[in-house]
């Protein structure tokens, strides 16, 4: 099942069931501008044999940044290397995607130079408030994103509703005390993804792939709203595909009441109509790709797993594989297309990273 094909209502069909995910690598220019380290890192995935290979988070503001060496898709500056990367993903068999992102109160100001923003006025980050009109630019930003990605031949995009960023900020009944049309009611705070969706399939050709990532766990979301949002996303027919992030697919969910299944049997259980829905979270051997299979998934998304193979794909499809034990040599990720920047941001991962010579 994971070698077989998989069908979009838009887009090219996927030739297997593996997606790489967005991965932080801190590997782009200052400007946004696709480096060489970046180009190389994501085209041995499509060569690996990734049905779907998806960029970093880039953002779609220059106020947006998130981590240093971030891809940009705020300029038509960026749009020479992304043409150049969506011609070879394409060459390779892969379907393209650029995710699009945008960090809210967790860019720093010292990286962007400014105060960042945030749904509310935010004390611990010292993020401010968005004004209705910046809120309303906010939604252009994205949409215009998404014009830009096809514009460099993408196939499609995917919007970073997931892990605290800018939407899940106005998701987050926590940190969005607005009072206005984006805040309050559940309606209201996710609001503006309905916008930026209604956007993109106004103003992207039709068979332009979109798909969302929703994380259903930590910066005040809750578990049975984001059930309700998934599945409205998913039957509401805008939608190609929904990326649960769930840190890890086979975990109980944080919250007792929903105890009596893995938070991934929470989603795969839910109508989805024709849309698409795939997992991420602490996949990292064949096995448990098939697992998430099994449990009723459409794809998977490998993040970890696809850093220490570049391959991974290739090689489970063939049989026999056994991912390397981490921590791992640099040696072994430089081999695997990592920049020494790249390698640097994974030590941050406890036991990812062996000593230099290990």
């Amino acid at each position: 099942m994971l070698g077989s094909p998989l069908t979009f209502t838009r887009g090219p069909d996927m030739k297997n069931r593996f997606m790489l995910a967005p991965l932080t690598n801190c590997q782009s220019h200052a400007d946004g501008t696709l480096s060489e380290d970046e180009f190389r890192w994501l085209t041995m995935r499509a060569e690996g044999g990734f049905g779907l290979t998806m960029t970093c988070a880039a953002h779609v503001q220059a106020v947006g940044q998130g981590f240093p060496g971030q891809l940009g898709v705020w300029s038509d500056a960026h749009l020479p290397g992304l043409t150049r990367l969506a011609d070879t993903i394409r060459s390779q068999g892969s379907v393209s995607s650029v995710q699009l992102h945008h960090a809210g109160n967790r860019s720093p100001a010292d990286l962007i130079g400014t105060t960042p923003v945030c749904p509310s006025d935010d004390p611990q980050t010292g993020a401010r408030a968005l004004s209705a009109a910046e809120v309303q630019g906010l939604v252009e930003d994205f949409v215009l994103a998404a014009e830009r990605a096809e514009q460099a031949g993408f196939d499609g995009v995917e919007l970073h509703g997931a892990h605290g960023y800018i939407l899940c900020q106005f998701f987050s009944p926590e940190l969005n005390q607005r009072t206005d049309a984006y805040g309050g009611s559940m309606e209201n705070r996710f609001r503006i993804l309905d916008e930026i969706i209604a956007g993109i399939r106004a103003r992207c050709r039709a068979d332009f792939m979109l798909g969302v990532r929703l994380s259903p766990e930590r910066f005040g979301m809750q578990l049975a709203e984001v059930k309700q949002v998934a599945e409205r996303l998913m039957t509401g027919g805008d939608l190609d595909y929904l990326d649960m992030s769930l840190w890890d697919c086979f975990k109980l969910p944080v919250e007792e009441e929903h105890h009596d299944k893995s938070l991934l049997e929470h989603f795969v259980e839910l109508p989805r109509g024709n849309t698409r829905l795939g997992a991420a979270g602490k996949i990292r051997t064949p096995a448990e790709a098939q697992a998430v299979m099994d449990a009723g998934a459409d794809w998977v998304m490998l993040g970890r797993a696809a850093i220490l193979h570049h391959d991974f794909p290739a090689r489970c499809l063939a049989g026999g594989f056994e991912p390397v034990a981490t921590p791992v040599a640099p040696a072994h990720l430089r081999g695997e297309g990592l920049s020494d920047g790249f390698i640097e941001y994974m030590n941050n991962f406890k036991g990812f990273v062996a000593t230099e010579g290990a």
